[in-house]
């Protein structure tokens, strides 16, 4: 079977070529015709290398990017992925006896240690605000206000 591939290959390439490349007539030309000749042929030898040069570089490019995905889907593969974490909602007590396991036999009430903090509120007096206008109108009232606010 591989014999008749070799064949198949071999003939097929041979069909393509008589296809492409007519066969060469040398005689009867003289030496200006075979002059032409060449350079024609050596225009066509340049526009075929161009030609496997281009196709060279693309063939190098999609090989290299070809690497390049092989590579990340290599990756891909090999990482862990985490799993998403959930809220869970835990007492203390439960965290504690998770955490430390027999030991743990007593409750702890956080909140009994807490401190305790009382807040004074500061009420400001409620005045007329005609007064504090007439107390703050003029030089006088402004000089007030500089002294208050730098105080």
């Amino acid at each position: 079977m591989l014999e008749e591939e070799k064949e198949e290959k071999a003939k097929e390439r041979e069909a393509a070529l008589a296809e492409r490349v007519p066969p060469l007539n040398l005689t009867g030309l003289s030496i200006q015709e075979m002059q032409e000749l060449c350079k024609e042929m050596h225009r066509k030898l340049d526009d075929v290398d161009e030609e496997r040069y281009d196709l060279s570089l693309k063939v190098s490019k999609n090989q290299s990017e070809v690497d390049n995905l092989m590579l990340k889907i290599t990756e891909l593969q090999s990482k862990f992925k985490k799993p998403t974490l959930r809220r869970v909602k835990i007492s203390a007590e439960a965290m504690l006896s998770v955490l430390l396991g027999s030991r743990h036999k007593e409750s702890i009430d956080f909140k009994a240690n807490l401190k305790t903090v009382k807040k004074e509120e500061e009420k400001e007096e409620v005045t007329d605000w005609r007064k504090n206008v007439e107390a703050m109108s003029g030089m006088e009232g402004r000089k007030k206000l500089f002294n208050a606010a730098g105080n």
